[in-house]
């Protein structure tokens, strides 16, 4: 009878390990998160070095609590979606993504690029990464008035009803508040500057933070 007892509870005890080790790789691999950032100059680091931007900041803040995220910064200024969309391909076939973030438009939306050219670069980007089950992160892009007020309203329109139809996530503009304080700014109103790289670090960290534990829930 003893040996009955102890044969039982030693194999509820393995069946526990067992069920407490396979919960232990899940939450493990659900936070082994490789971020692919494309984006412009907003993401680049316009006019200082890669480690005094915003996503290196971000990245090592976001690895005290998610050791393996890693933010795969692929931005480069006076990116446009076309240049984006162009790139893809080779950069989800040379590198290890589970999430593509892409912050692009800004440029096309500058240069008063057709909106319908921006939406099939954009919509194509999120098709291919989808295709791979890539999930996705669409950053909503704000411009200024310059081009008038029918076309920036549509520019701006145009990346809730992609998310909405693509079904991705949709990151707020991330500089928007920012943008309106000019110490945060460089002369030229469009790029933070360096004051303002830590200020968008610790949101897009919040931001990430509650990202990773919805998708390790």
């Amino acid at each position: 009878m003893m040996i009955s007892f102890c044969s039982a509870t030693c194999s509820l005890i393995r069946r526990a390990f067992c069920v407490l080790s396979i919960l232990l790789v899940t939450m493990s691999s659900a936070f082994a998160t490789n971020v692919l950032l494309l984006g412009d100059s907003l993401s680049a680091g316009y006019g200082m070095q890669a480690s005094e931007g915003w996503a290196f900041k971000a990245q090592k803040q976001l690895q005290q609590q998610f050791p393996q995220f890693k933010l795969l910064n692929f931005s480069a200024s006076g990116e446009t979606t076309g240049g984006g969309k162009a790139r893809l391909a080779r950069l989800l076939s040379k590198n290890e993504v589970d999430v593509l973030w892409i912050e692009l438009g800004g440029n096309d939306g500058l240069r008063g690029y057709p909106i319908n050219t921006i939406r099939n670069n954009l919509s194509q980007m999120i098709t291919l990464a989808k295709e791979q089950g890539i999930k996705v992160i669409l950053t909503e892009i704000h411009i200024p008035p310059s081009m008038g007020k029918r076309y920036t309203s549509m520019f701006t329109g145009l990346y809730a009803k992609l998310a909405e139809k693509h079904q991705v996530e949709l990151m707020p503009f991330f500089i928007e508040e920012i943008a309106l304080d000019p110490k945060l700014m460089l002369p030229d109103g469009i790029h933070p500057n360096k004051k303002a790289q830590p200020i968008i670090a610790s949101q897009i960290t919040e931001y990430f933070t509650e990202y990773l534990q919805r998708a390790g829930s």
